[in-house]
């Protein structure tokens, strides 16, 4: 009896962690609501099942909303199809907060309360690069509204509380903590999600994960599940990237980011190692858009180690904080160009109409027949060449770009490891502009001579889109 006792009380709870969260929740209930909406689809037959999500949601395999069949016989050609959702009121007046693909395509929009009450909702903006939507209803009293939080205070292993509509059963609360931050699930090009282990079920998209104050500290937005069903890795918006977004969503009715206006890579180890960094830190410009805000100011292969006095600690961190910059700021963006440390001044365009630009045609002129006396030079496992006429035709390469052809790349090579390939145009190495296959061997030369044990090669693509590869010198 006494073994029993002592065991029991070894394997009791610790008490360290909330003993309830009934008033907290008791008092957000009334904030968080149900979104229901409804879209007329084209189907072919009665017995083929309606898609359940808007496309583009986030692990759409894994996050779907429900749908139901409301059509009426089998002849018609086209049936009503409605999705649940969750959302939370930021605002007395009736301004509502949800997950873009959960009212994406929709025809008819209507929040439910945790009172019964139904309002019909009208969408005031949507950005599916975050997901977020918003709403308004025109309540006839006051609504009960939340805060937003700052969810860069959140720590991983602080508690955290998700209240939603899981599968349809409205008011639902669950409690878990950070699981992790700064998640990037390749749902889009601002990831930065907050991972929980709160339950987060079909239906709860939308919906607020609050902090233990009651402040609203992210969106629920995806889960991963092979089930469909919670298996405690679920994943939120941070109001640190939502909060912007909403403000202008809600005031504009669209977002209106900053915009640079280049095209950037990682900077890997090889990469750092072979421009001489102590360290592989920032964003690689890769490629600068014509007539873009840095167009004359930024080139290809300056590093961006710092923008508007933030770190640029990898690749990912630079889009978002370009995207949050204000439309027209002048900022100071600290660049490594050629091994020197330079600061210049930027001011960001709006990409919205940055998009506008970024999809131009490339043609290629009619070549002119020639004989072909060029000379070939095999290099780490490249076949490189000068580029003539009919080796443009041959390989589609455009009039502006300019460099030493890969003519052939040897299987098994390094440079076929990293993915170059023949077609593509060496347009600089170690920064240092080549014409011509001995160019290339002379920066090579120089390279070994320093003791230098990587090249780094700016190659263009045929339709000039530039990258970075860092190639072992034998």
């Amino acid at each position: 009896m006494l073994l029993t006792i002592n065991l029991v009380q070894a394997q009791s709870p610790p008490t360290n962690g909330p003993a309830s969260v009934a008033d907290l929740a008791e008092g957000l209930m009334g904030a968080v609501v149900n979104i229901s909406t409804s879209q007329s689809v084209e189907t072919p037959s009665r017995n083929k099942p309606p898609r359940n999500s808007p496309d583009g949601a986030p692990f759409q395999e894994f996050f779907d909303d429900f749908f139901q069949d409301r059509g009426e016989g089998g002849s018609n050609p086209s049936r009503n199809v409605s999705s649940l959702g969750s959302g939370f009121v930021i605002d007395p007046d009736g301004t509502i907060v949800t997950n873009n693909h959960v009212i994406q395509d929709a025809d008819n929009i209507e929040v439910i309360f945790a009172d019964g009450r139904r309002l019909k909702a009208e969408l005031l903006g949507a950005d599916p690069k975050t997901d977020l939507a918003v709403l308004k209803v025109e309540p006839e009293e006051p609504l009960v509204s939340v805060p937003i939080g700052d969810s860069t205070s959140m720590r991983i292993g602080d508690w955290v509380m998700a209240i939603g509509n899981p599968f349809g059963l409205g008011g639902s609360v669950s409690i878990g903590i950070v699981s992790a931050i700064g998640r990037d699930i390749n749902s889009g090009p601002y990831d930065n999600y907050i991972q929980t282990d709160a339950a987060i079920n079909r239906g709860n998209s939308g919906g607020p994960l609050f902090n233990m104050n009651g402040e609203v500290i992210g969106i629920n937005t995806a889960i991963i599940s092979p089930s469909g069903g919670s298996i405690g890795i679920g994943f939120s918006v941070p109001t640190e990237l939502a909060e912007n977004v909403i403000t202008q969503l809600r005031d504009f009715g669209e977002t209106r980011r900053g915009w640079l206006g280049v095209r950037i890579q990682p900077v890997t180890e090889d990469i750092a190692e072979s421009l001489g960094m102590d360290k592989a830190k920032g964003a690689l410009v890769a490629g600068v858009i014509t007539d873009g805000p840095v167009d004359g100011i930024m080139q290809a292969g300056d590093i961006i180690i710092k923008f508007d006095n933030k770190n640029v600690v990898t690749v990912r961190d630079l889009p978002r904080i370009v995207a949050e910059s204000p439309v027209g700021k002048e900022v100071n963006v600290e660049i490594l160009r050629k091994g020197e440390m330079q600061t210049i001044k930027v001011e960001l365009g709006r990409l919205e109409d940055g998009e506008k630009k970024l999809a131009e045609a490339n043609g290629v002129d009619e070549p002119l027949a020639e004989e072909d006396t060029r000379q070939v030079l095999e290099l780490m496992g490249m076949e490189l060449t000068e580029i003539t006429e009919a080796l443009r035709e041959e390989f589609g390469i455009s009039e502006d770009v300019n460099g030493v052809l890969i003519n052939a790349v040897d299987e098994g090579s390094k440079a076929y490891n990293k993915e170059v390939e023949a077609g593509q145009v060496i347009v600089e190495v170690a920064q240092e502009e080549v014409k011509k296959p001995e160019d290339v061997q002379k920066v090579i030369d120089k390279l070994k001579a320093d003791g230098r044990r990587n090249a780094f090669f700016m190659i263009a693509n045929q339709t000039g889109e530039l990258r970075f590869v860092t190639l072992r010198i034998e």
